[in-house]
C-alpha cells in the first residue's frame, strides 16, 4: 500500500491560485462585450441581417458597396467630429453640416463640370472651410463662446454667406475627375470613394494612437489643467481640433459633390447631429478624452443601415411624412447608447 509523505498544508495557509485564469478570461470577456466598438457592430450587422430578410436584395455585393459608398460620406464627416469631442471641454461642431455643403458649393462653381482649375477648386472650398475652423476656434477659445453656441451660431452665418455668394440658386456641377474619383471603378470594382475613406481611416487611427498630437488631445480631453502643467499648449491643440474637423467636413462636402454631380444649399443638413450620433455610439464620450475613430466608423456605417433597414420597409411616408422613421431611428440609438452609456469609463 503506498502512503503519502506530503506534508498537510497549514490551516490558513492560502491554496495555490490554480483557477485563476479562469477569472481572468471572464472579466476580459466581460470588457469585450462592453466595449461601445463590439456592441455597435454587433447590431449593425443584426440590423443588416434583418435587412437582408426583408429583403434579399440587400445581402448583394452591390447593394453592400453602395450601402458602404453612403456610410463614408458620414464617416468622413464625422472625423473631424470625433476629434472636437475628444479634445473635451464639451467640444461639439454642430457647423460640420453647413461646412460641407460650402465646400460643394464652392468647388462646383470653379468646377462647373470641367476638369480645368480641378486643383485650385478644391483647394479654394477647403481653404473656405478652415477658414470657418478658425472661426470656429477663435470664438471657443477667445471669446469663451460654448462650442454649442458657437457652432450652431456658424451654421447662420455660414448659409448666409452661400445665399449671397450664389444668390440664393447654386450653380456649376462636380467635375469628370471628381465624379470618376467617387463613383468610379478602381481597384477589385471598389468605388474609389471607399478606398479613400479607408487611407483617411488609417490615417487618422494612426493620427490618434501613433502621434504626439493624437496623445496630447486624448490628454487635454482628459484632463486640460494635467495636460497644461505638463507642458501642452492646450489651446493649440483644440485650435487644430477645430480646423481640422472643418477641413474633413469640407473634404465630405466635396465627396457628396462627386456623387450627387450637383449641389443645393441644403446638401450636408443631415450630417449635423448624425456626425455627432456616430462618434458617440462609436464610445466617443461627449466628456472628453475617450473614444476613438474605429468606432466612429462602426457608428456610421450603424446609422446608414438603420435608415436603408427603415426605408425598405416604408416605414413613414403618406400623411405622417418621415416622423415614424424619425421616432424609430431615435428609439434605435438610444438604446444602443444605453447598452453602455453607464460604464465607469465613459462617465468619468
Amino acid at each position: 500500500m503506498n502512503v503519502s509523505t506530503a506534508e498537510p498544508a497549514a490551516p490558513g495557509t492560502p491554496e495555490p491560485p490554480a483557477q485563476a485564469p479562469a477569472p481572468a478570461r471572464q472579466s476580459r470577456l466581460r470588457r469585450l462585450l462592453r466595449d461601445p466598438v463590439v456592441i455597435s457592430g454587433s447590431v449593425a450587422v443584426l440590423l443588416w441581417a434583418v435587412a437582408a430578410l426583408v429583403s434579399p436584395a440587400f445581402a448583394s455585393w452591390d447593394q453592400f458597396l453602395t450601402l458602404m459608398t453612403v456610410a463614408s460620406f458620414l464617416g468622413v464627416i464625422a472625423i473631424g467630429q470625433t476629434l472636437v469631442i475628444i479634445a473635451g471641454g464639451e467640444g461639439i461642431d454642430l457647423s460640420v453640416g453647413a461646412t460641407a455643403t460650402l465646400a460643394a458649393i464652392v468647388a462646383s462653381r470653379f468646377m462647373d463640370g470641367s476638369d480645368d482649375g480641378f486643383l485650385a477648386a478644391v483647394l479654394v472650398a477647403l481653404g473656405a472651410c478652415c477658414v470657418v475652423g478658425v472661426v470656429n476656434a477663435v470664438g471657443v477659445l477667445v471669446f469663451r463662446v460654448p462650442p454649442l453656441v458657437m457652432t450652431l451660431g456658424m451654421i447662420a452665418v455660414v448659409a448666409g454667406f452661400i445665399r449671397l455668394y450664389t444668390g440664393g440658386r447654386p450653380e456649376g456641377s462636380a467635375a469628370p475627375l471628381l465624379r470618376t474619383l467617387v463613383k468610379g471603378d478602381t481597384v477589385a470594382g471598389i468605388p474609389g470613394v471607399l478606398w479613400l475613406w479607408l487611407g483617411l481611416a488609417v490615417l487618422v487611427v494612426w493620427l490618434l494612437r501613433r502621434s504626439p498630437f493624437g496623445w496630447r488631445l486624448y490628454a487635454v480631453g482628459a484632463n486640460p489643467t494635467t495636460a497644461y502643467l505638463s507642458g501642452v499648449n492646450t489651446a493649440a491643440v483644440k485650435f487644430a481640433a477645430y480646423v481640422l474637423s472643418s477641413l474633413f467636413a469640407g473634404v465630405g462636402g466635396l465627396l457628396l459633390l462627386g456623387y450627387a454631380e450637383n449641389v443645393y444649399t441644403s446638401l450636408g443638413t443631415d450630417y449635423m447631429l448624425n456626425s455627432v450620433a456616430a462618434a458617440v455610439i462609436g464610445g466617443t464620450a461627449l466628456v472628453g478624452g475617450v473614444g476613438g475613430y474605429l468606432g466612429t466608423v462602426i457608428g456610421a456605417i450603424l446609422l446608414t443601415v438603420l435608415d436603408s433597414l427603415l426605408r425598405i420597409m416604408q416605414i413613414g411616408g403618406g400623411e405622417w411624412g418621415d416622423a415614424p422613421r424619425q421616432i424609430i431611428y431615435g428609439v434605435v440609438l438610444i438604446i444602443v447608447l444605453t447598452a453602455y452609456g453607464r460604464q465607469k469609463r465613459l462617465r468619468q
